[in-house]
């Protein structure tokens, strides 16, 4: 007994240390991880609530007036390089791009860049790789790999074009305020994610949603698991808030990828 005493007691002491160690390094301004006496406790741990808030930021529909339809490809849509570049300074403040590699694919100049971004919560630098691939112009009729009949500045055009594609491209992959998901069929809301974190989820809000899941659910295997799922669930009073959440952002989210 006397063993198992001082075990726990070196336990709490190792915990309260990392718990100290993790205090400061929030003050300093240094990532936040949460320290063991926080998980035995299974309290919130400090200062997650900003980086949440910047994710829930990144993750909002952008405004009507940014997105604009491509003139030829009327189903297509897309917000112009400059309103992208503009919300990243706003949002960033420090950015800046790496061009990884340009190469010739048939008759395209493709390129790979790199977009670097400043957390603002943490100060820690990100990146998120894009790619983008612009055709060589060749005088009318000519083939499209007809080198001899390439016009004077097609490099000149493709190139530049090529580069900013391929920074849109990283830049919309940040989140969906960019555009990310504005040519998707299937997309994810995260009017969930606002609310739970501002504690507003209602539990029969939840089950209203799920209800409406299950009942539009085309996969008849899946629906009867989650009915017996919820059915132990409330047998052993574990249908709580985070149980619906769980249920309807893991079953139904691999739902739609699989339709993709």
């Amino acid at each position: 007994m006397e063993k198992k005493d001082q075990l726990g007691d070196d336990l709490l002491k190792e915990a309260r240390k990392q718990h100290e160690v993790a205090s400061h390094n929030l003050q300093s301004g240094e990532k936040v991880l949460p320290s063991l006496i926080d998980l035995y406790n299974e309290e919130e741990i400090e200062g997650l609530d900003k980086y949440q808030d910047l994710n829930i930021l990144l993750n909002q529909k952008p405004k009507p007036e940014w997105i604009k339809t491509h003139p030829f490809v009327k189903s297509l849509k897309y917000i112009p390089i400059g309103r992208l570049e503009y919300l990243m300074t706003r949002i960033f403040i420090k950015w800046w791009v790496e061009i990884k590699t340009q190469q010739l694919i048939a008759n395209s100049v493709v390129l790979t860049v790199r977009v670097h971004y400043k957390c603002p919560i943490t100060g820690e630098w990100n990146c998120q790789d894009g790619i983008g691939a612009v055709p060589l112009q060749t005088d009318e009729g000519a083939g499209a790999i007809d080198f001899n009949k390439m016009k004077s500045a097609a490099v000149m055009i493709a190139a530049p074009a090529a580069k900013t594609f391929a920074i849109k491209d990283a830049i919309e992959h940040i989140g969906k305020i960019f555009g990310r998901d504005l040519n998707r069929k299937d997309e994810i809301s995260y009017d969930m994610l606002i609310d739970q974190f501002k504690g507003k989820i209602n539990i029969n809000t939840l089950r209203k949603e799920l209800e409406l899941k299950l009942s539009q659910c085309q996969d008849i295997e899946l629906r009867e698991f989650i009915i017996n799922e919820i059915a132990e669930a409330k047998k052993s009073k574990a249908d709580t808030e985070d149980f619906y959440i769980r249920i309807l952002t893991t079953y139904f989210k691999s739902e739609s990828n699989d339709n993709k």
